[in-house]
């Protein structure tokens, strides 16, 4: 009955016709965060994982090199808060600049525009001793208060874990896709499914997983050594019906341009299939 408030979950054919439509807790509120005028990104994407240590600042900084590679504009904003990485692997340590009007992101040589605590703080060394709130309401003025202006890729690198950062993220700025990064670690599937249970609840498409420090390949004979173990992504990726975007080694050619400040030069060839299937896969914006 359409008099009647409906104490399930209520799809949006049911709320339209209902007279309690207004004050029914089972009504889905939308808390998305308007981008200022002078932004108009096409599509965000996370970059998010279930633990630390797997490296996903360096997947999130390959995908925007790949996607920078074949000429589209592309922008990072670093949502890890606590521990910014993405700035110093471009070799970035100026301020950002602003005005009345908003914060503009830094420009890597590259063309990448990125925004991130460490182009706030006085010194890179400072540490961020922020609690949870006041860390989400940055991440919300990364998306809202800086002038990103036209984007054809926006990926956002995540802290690790399922916490405030990633939940504010999914629910404060438009994300039309995730990829989950990960490593082959014995308690890999129950991290990638934690992470993986995360988005499908907040409505996030899943583009893919990654596998960061899947191998090393032995430089004089190039027999592929399992340092962590053996990988299980493909089954767990087929169980849970998810794309893998690729496999990527210990490769001490990325550690490098890490150290040199110069990822802005970086070509991933662990990564190349991901942009085909990340078009495919990404929401489409109505």
């Amino acid at each position: 009955m359409a008099e009647q408030e409906n104490n399930g979950v209520c799809s949006s054919e049911s709320c339209s016709g209902c007279a309690h439509a207004d004050s029914c807790a089972s009504k889905k509120v939308d808390m998305t965060v308007p981008a200022n005028e002078y932004t108009h990104v096409k599509k965000v994407i996370g970059v998010i994982s279930g633990k630390g240590g797997v490296g996903k600042s360096m997947v999130t900084a390959s995908l925007a090199r790949l996607m920078r590679e074949q000429g589209y504009s592309v922008g990072i904003l670093d949502a890890d808060i606590t521990g910014p990485s993405i700035p110093k692997m471009y070799g970035i340590h100026e301020h950002a600049m602003g005005t009345e009007v908003g914060m503009f992101p830094c420009i890597a040589k590259d063309e990448t525009r990125i925004m991130s605590v460490n182009l706030l703080l006085d010194s890179e060394d400072t540490p961020v001793i922020w609690r949870g709130p006041v860390i989400a309401g940055v991440v919300k003025q990364f998306w809202n208060e800086v002038l990103w202006g036209d984007l054809d890729y926006l990926f956002v690198d995540m802290p690790p874990g399922t916490g405030d950062v990633p939940l504010t993220v999914f629910q404060s700025l438009p994300v039309d896709g995730v990829v989950i990064v990960t490593s082959p670690q014995d308690l890999v599937q129950m991290i990638v499914k934690k992470t993986y249970y995360m988005a499908k609840q907040m409505n996030i498409p899943i583009i893919g997983v990654v596998e960061n420090y899947s191998y090393l390949e032995c430089p004089d004979c190039g027999k592929k050594i399992s340092v962590f173990g053996e990988s299980h992504i493909d089954e767990i990726a087929k169980e849970l019906g998810m794309s893998v975007l690729g496999k990527m080694p210990i490769d001490p050619k990325l550690a490098e341009m890490v150290e040199a400040e110069k990822f802005y030069e970086v070509k991933n060839e662990y990564l190349k299939d991901a942009a085909e299937i990340g078009r495919a896969s990404c929401r489409e914006r109505v």
